[in-house]
């Protein structure tokens, strides 16, 4: 009997003891919570949910997906914005470039040279389709001569000034395609070899001037030819301003007793200002 009842006496205090804990452990639970919902941790704050205004004057709340809330700054959102493209409604555009042409410096050479050289170019537009340019370029290069005691290969130069038009044909926020004719003068310097010859050349540059020596090296005299250019250029935006171009072109000059086909190609920069 006494067993018994030391035994129930236990059980009580017991389940008092653990009442009494679990009563005090709800308490400081409610009371965490209430502390985590005034301050809650870093990062953890609940979003804002904008309101908005319904037909009938009722306002109603959506919640925004997270990352899409409105930019803070102008500055931040052109910063993020993607890069704009060229308008095409630019007044004028400047080109500039190193070209590279190839041709012929004699009527009778056997074979062509290469040239190398710059091209420099300007066009005023008149709308968003049709320019009218101007276009300078030089080229000098080496050409191989008729067989000779004295010389093997020569430096000959051209000055060529020309005009005409170019059409914009399809564009783009990154590439624009032109397409252009000109039409000009090539001013050829054939003979800097023979009038550089140290003590003067037993030689003359070209036919006409082989009086008194001993033959020419099958040379073009000096003069300035018919010259024009057909092609187009592709322009690689850089920006709304800037490009960088690349130019081929069939080449036509007549320096000798028909009009004779080159090709051509430069690459460079070009810069568009001016608005209409």
């Amino acid at each position: 009997m006494l067993f018994t009842n030391l035994t129930s006496v236990r059980t009580a205090r017991s389940a008092g003891r653990f009442a009494t804990f679990a009563a005090t452990f709800a308490l400081g639970a409610l009371v965490a919570t209430a502390a985590c919902a005034q301050n809650p941790a870093p990062g953890t704050a609940p979003m804002q949910q904008p309101s908005s205004s319904s037909a009938d004057g009722q306002t109603s709340t959506t919640q925004a997906a997270p990352g899409t809330a409105p930019m803070a700054t102008h500055r931040a959102a052109v910063a993020l914005a993607p890069g704009r493209g060229p308008s095409y409604h630019n007044k004028w555009d400047i080109y500039g470039g190193l070209s590279f042409m190839n041709g012929q410096a004699g009527q009778d050479l056997p074979k062509r040279y290469n040239m190398g050289g710059g091209e420099a170019q300007a066009t005023y537009w008149l709308g968003s389709r049709l320019g009218i340019a101007a276009d300078y370029r030089f080229e000098a290069g080496t050409t191989p001569v008729l067989p000779n005691h004295y010389y093997n290969r020569v430096l000959v130069m051209q000055h060529i000034f020309a005009g005409g038009v170019q059409y914009r044909g399809p564009k783009n926020r990154y590439v624009a395609i032109n397409y252009h004719a000109f039409a000009g003068a090539a001013d050829g310097i054939f003979d800097h070899a023979v009038q550089n010859y140290p003590g003067g050349s037993p030689i003359a540059a070209c036919p006409t001037e082989a009086t008194g020596s001993q033959g020419n090296i099958g040379l073009y005299c000096n003069h300035v030819a018919p010259w024009g250019a057909a092609g187009g250029s592709i322009d690689f935006n850089q920006g709304p301003k800037l490009a960088v171009r690349l130019s081929p072109d069939m080449i036509f000059e007549h320096f000798g007793t028909e009009t004779r086909e080159y090709v051509s190609i430069s690459l460079g920069v070009l810069y568009r200002f001016g608005r209409h």
